[in-house]
């Protein structure tokens, strides 16, 4: 059996990514594929647009990826984790991505094109206190804030729960106050302590 044939099998005839049955086509996961079925991907059009060229990303077809990420396929974990860091910014990717387990040798796999590298190790979030703040962290206000638009003010002491970061910038966090999402600024915030 062919590497072709061997993909087909192994996808039902379905992209690994998103499920899709039309104009599929095989995937060699770079940087270094050896067309072999264990580093190549059966995968559609779409997909393949969407991977190679990152000025075509549409992100809501990515959300696919809360399905596919669990494959265990080694090849396409890699592509899984490829595409959610590549996306992190958005929010949801950044949750799958830490439910996201890879073994050692595919998370190297999955680094060997730089993806993640630049972002997550040179922006860090800090709270007032100089305390590094991680996504799905709690914090509390420390000064009251009038919140631009929305009417209504942010009071001190006021917990905010389950914080994500803005991926581009180490001075905003976004939070949810009063039912409504905020962008915070780091310095107007402390770390809670975990209960």
């Amino acid at each position: 059996m062919n590497t072709k044939q061997t993909l087909y099998t192994r996808s039902e005839s379905k992209c690994e990514l998103c499920g899709a049955s039309e104009d599929l086509a095989v995937y060699e996961v770079p940087p270094n594929s050896t067309h072999s079925p264990e580093d190549t991907l059966l995968v559609c059009r779409t997909c393949i647009d969407q991977l190679e060229d990152p000025e075509k990303i549409n992100v809501h077809h990515w959300h696919c990826l809360n399905e596919s990420m669990w494959s265990q396929v080694p090849a396409v974990q890699v592509v899984a984790w490829r595409m959610l860091t590549r996306l992190s910014s958005e929010g949801w990717p950044q949750d799958l991505l830490d439910m996201l387990y890879l073994d050692d040798e595919t998370l190297a796999w999955a680094k060997q094109t730089g993806e993640g590298a630049s972002s997550e190790e040179t922006v860090k979030h800090v709270d007032s206190n100089g305390a590094l703040l991680e996504a799905g962290d709690n914090v509390t206000l420390v000064k009251d804030l009038n919140v631009k638009g929305a009417n209504f003010t942010a009071k001190r002491g006021t917990v905010v729960r389950g914080i994500s970061l803005v991926a581009d910038n180490p001075e905003h966090i976004e939070g949810r106050v009063s039912g409504q999402q905020i962008v915070i600024l780091t310095k107007f915030v402390k770390k809670s302590n975990p209960k």
